[in-house]
């Protein structure tokens, strides 16, 4: 199998396990064990590949397997040296024009986030206090919209009707207890190392 072709399967198995945890009203409960073993699979998989042919550029692989590619990273949350490699070469990537701004964007604030830092660009989100799927905290929220428009982002405000919508169609629902919640997320998070 061809590098373009192994990126969309991998991709495909990722979409595929969590439509039918959706399906099975299992995926929204915390990091379901099923999800998280395909995340880190393809992960493994895809620092392989990396390492073989460097980062999949859409130039090299074509658009759905480059966008399977930042996929597979955006969702190895619980690989975060791994993320945290990809970050830096994104950003040569994104420097050298061949690979989109609004990725690295996305990338950036996940690891801001899961290390416990303020996001930059609003693209990560989490049930606040009033059961509503919201940003999690932003560096500067004055700037945000001016910040997303540079990287080809549309505005946060839309962003957030999306997320929620989205929520809505899966059956995503808040959880019983919010700080049981963020409490659970800290103990994960020193596990697979985003905390000390």
């Amino acid at each position: 199998m061809d590098l373009k072709q192994e990126l969309i399967e991998l991709a495909k198995r990722d979409a595929q396990v969590r439509s039918d945890l959706v399906r099975r009203g299992e995926l929204f409960d915390g990091y379901h064990p099923e999800m998280e073993q395909v995340h880190n699979a393809n992960a493994d998989r895809l620092e392989v590949l990396i390492q073989e042919w460097g980062w999949p550029t859409q130039e090299r692989v074509g658009e759905e397997a480059a966008a399977a590619a930042w996929m597979i990273v955006q969702h190895a949350i619980s690989k975060p040296v791994f993320q945290k490699n990809c970050l830096k070469l994104l950003k040569t990537e994104v420097e050298n024009g061949s690979v989109k701004a609004a990725l690295l964007a996305h990338l950036q604030d996940r690891v801001n986030v899961f290390e416990g830092q303020p996001q930059i660009y609003g693209t990560q989100f989490d049930w606040d206090s009033h059961g509503e799927l919201s940003p999690k905290p932003i560096q500067d929220p004055e700037k945000v919209d001016t910040l997303r428009l540079a990287v080809g982002l549309p505005p946060l405000s839309e962003a957030v009707e999306q997320i929620r919508l989205r929520a809505k169609q899966e059956g995503n629902r808040p959880p019983v207890d919010v700080s049981a919640r963020e409490a659970e997320f800290l103990k994960w998070a020193k596990k697979v190392g985003w905390r000390s």
